[in-house]
């Protein structure tokens, strides 16, 4: 796996310690809110605004390293790119989850059927999550 100063540079972004950071956060927790990745960054940058949080992660989607990932009634969650997966989302706690699986029978059949070259795809799946399923 790449370091995630090669990523950055791979992606013609400067390596900065808040990139960094970033990168080190999405890669531990897998999905963070924007509040989330700004109170984690006070830790270690105190003086950070929430200005450069949001400038950071906008040039690190547009660059392809991250993605945002819209939740339902909440505040959307960002990700690193990785393989294709689905999110998995629970209605209830809102906790998002990476189900890694074959989506490329999907996309051929959605090609076939509309015509449409796929060039990305974001596919999620709603329910109910075993913790919340324990509890009711």
């Amino acid at each position: 796996m790449k370091s995630s100063a090669e990523l950055l540079k791979e992606h013609q972004l400067k390596v900065t310690p808040q990139r960094l950071k970033i990168i080190k956060m999405l890669e531990e927790y897998g999905h963070l809110n924007v509040d989330e990745l700004y109170n984690e960054m006070l830790k270690e940058f105190p003086s950070v605004s929430l200005a450069t949080i949001y400038k950071n992660i906008n040039q690190m989607i547009d660059s392809g390293i991250i993605q945002e990932v819209k939740l339902p009634q909440t505040k959307s969650v960002y990700e690193l790119i990785k393989e294709p997966h689905l999110h998995m989302i629970c209605n209830i706690c809102l906790n998002v989850e990476d189900i890694i699986i074959g989506t490329d029978k999907i996309i051929e059949e959605a090609e076939k059927l509309s015509g449409y070259k796929i060039e990305d795809s974001f596919m999620t799946l709603r329910g109910i999550c075993p913790s919340c399923q324990n509890q009711s």
